[in-house]
């Protein structure tokens, strides 16, 4: 399919820069194919599901990715960014950089130095490899917990393009870009349908008999990347890391088997079911890389609804819940939201999608 198939204008101003408060007081736009859009909220989602019905979440937690520091060769120095994007081994890490053209195999990389009171806020590294697209590897000086540490004292919050265009990343970021069940350390990206789930929403979710699971997907900076080829056979995506532990796969079968459906919070979660699903809809257990790239034409093997924001024109993830409610329904659903003023993005309003 072409691209632009996919485009849209939003006006400027419904790009939420800052969460709802309390989150689940976010919209939601509930869409079911065929049937009327619905304005609800997040905090109506007890409601809209039916006991034993199944909520699979993204544990994954958002680290500081984000690295400003210099690049030094030949006793010269030059201003260099880095996004990191997928862990490699302890030491070793694949990442964007701003300026890739100025690196070079063997360069030198500093981070955190201007801080000379604090020893811990110091990172070096050597760019072992140059890729495309601007992606490089960094080989740290320090690995595993220690590297961990050097991050969090020199990194940033990674927000999304359009955010950081108009404000700087702040103390609240590192709240409010985090799920509150994050707990597996690795995503530079945040899965941020669940940034909506309060602990008090998820007691009334309890309370209904709607169960909740828990998978990992490592969300990789690729997520803010546009799709630059005109027609989505030629667009490729980026690898992530995920794991559906053994539990959690025999858990989500038996709720199928006794008649539930299966809910995924995100599309994060969404991509590494199906991609852990046979035709047969079966979902096995999981561990590895996965670069599945949804589009319509899909047959969905594993999830019922989903639940999920609202998504940049000509990106991956429109193209994924058109694929999974339908195109000239979500084409409706977008426009619905955009005249009824519904916040978009990573911080934006939510929708809850129900399969084609």
């Amino acid at each position: 399919m072409r691209v632009d198939e996919f485009d849209f204008e939003l006006p400027e101003e419904q790009i939420a820069l800052r969460p709802a408060r309390p989150r689940d007081a976010a919209r939601m736009l509930v869409v079911k194919p065929g049937e009327t859009l619905a304005n609800r909220n997040v905090f109506d989602l007890p409601d809209l599901l039916q006991p034993g019905d199944a909520l699979v979440f993204n544990d994954t937690k958002v680290i500081p990715a984000q690295l400003e520091g210099v690049r030094i060769r030949d006793g010269a120095s030059a201003g260099i960014g880095l996004t990191l994007h997928m862990r490699l081994d302890g030491s070793r890490w694949k990442a964007f950089a701003r300026g890739a053209k100025k690196l070079q195999s063997g360069d030198r990389l500093r981070f955190g130095h201007t801080n000379t009171s604090c020893l811990v806020g110091a990172l070096d590294g050597t760019v072992e490899a140059k890729g495309e697209a601007g992606e490089v590897t960094i080989a740290f000086d320090l690995s595993g917990p220690a590297l961990d540490e050097a991050l969090h004292a020199v990194g940033h919050v990674p927000l999304p393009p359009y955010i950081a265009l108009k404000r700087g990343e702040d103390e609240a970021d590192r709240t409010d870009y985090q799920t509150i069940y994050a707990q597996e350390e690795g995503a530079v990206a945040a899965p941020t349908a669940g940034l909506h789930f309060t602990p008090d929403l998820m007691k009334r979710l309890d309370a209904r008999g709607v169960s909740r699971h828990f998978l990992t997907l490592h969300v990789g900076a690729g997520t803010f990347l546009p799709v630059k080829a005109e027609d989505t056979a030629d667009h490729k995506m980026h690898e992530e890391r995920g794991v559906i532990s053994v539990e959690t796969a025999v858990a989500l079968n038996k709720v199928r088997v006794d008649g539930g459906r299966i809910v995924s919070v995100g599309t994060t979660s969404l991509r590494l079911l199906e991609s852990a699903a046979t035709a047969d809809g079966i979902i096995h257990p999981f561990e590895g890389g996965t670069e599945i790239f949804i589009t319509p034409g899909y047959q969905f093997k594993a999830v019922d609804i989903l639940m999920t924001n609202f998504h940049l024109p000509r990106s991956t993830l429109f193209m994924l819940v058109s694929a999974f409610s339908g195109v000239d329904t979500m084409r409706d659903a977008y426009d619905h939201a955009i005249e009824n003023g519904y916040r978009f993005y990573s911080y934006g309003d939510s929708s809850l999608l129900y399969r084609a």
